[in-house]
């Protein structure tokens, strides 16, 4: 394969609001935490573990007010996106580097019948969410600029 592939997919939930950023040429950019879990047991204890881990997400311009217009802090999100690993300077001068998860499509996983922790019902968690997925793809034309919801 001569080719090359960045792409991450995740299913978390926000650690934070989504902080927004706006730049002159009316451009913005949101960054928020998402947490994902992965959960297995101890065989030698029989003790549960989890171990969280956590991604910086950046999203760009409609899609990132249309996250921070839709998303709290506790709600899960699928991303879709590549891994972009910035180099930077802090005050003493040494190289200091951030590895971001830049999106470029997103999908709304929480309903509005769960609560603010992100913890549904029970009569909820078997039934599919697709009627309340919303899905934005950055490079989407102008003329899609009209929500679905």
């Amino acid at each position: 394969m001569s080719g090359t592939l960045n792409k991450v997919m995740l299913i978390g939930h926000l650690g934070d609001e989504v902080k927004m950023h706006y730049f002159d040429d009316k451009n913005c950019v949101g960054r928020f935490p998402l947490a994902t879990n992965e959960t297995y047991t101890n065989k030698q204890t029989n003790e549960r573990i989890t171990n969280t881990e956590w991604h910086n997400i950046v999203v760009r311009n409609k899609a990132a007010e249309i996250c921070e217009k839709y998303l709290s802090k506790g709600d899960r999100v699928y991303i879709e996106g590549r891994i972009k690993t910035r180099k930077w300077q802090d005050d003493k001068g040494n190289d200091r580097y951030s590895t971001e998860i830049h999106c470029t499509d997103f999908t709304f996983l929480t309903t509005k019948n769960e609560n603010p922790a992100g913890n549904a019902s029970p009569q909820n968690v078997q039934q599919p969410v697709q009627n309340t997925q919303n899905v934005v793809n950055e490079s989407s034309t102008p003329e899609d600029d009209d929500l679905p919801f």
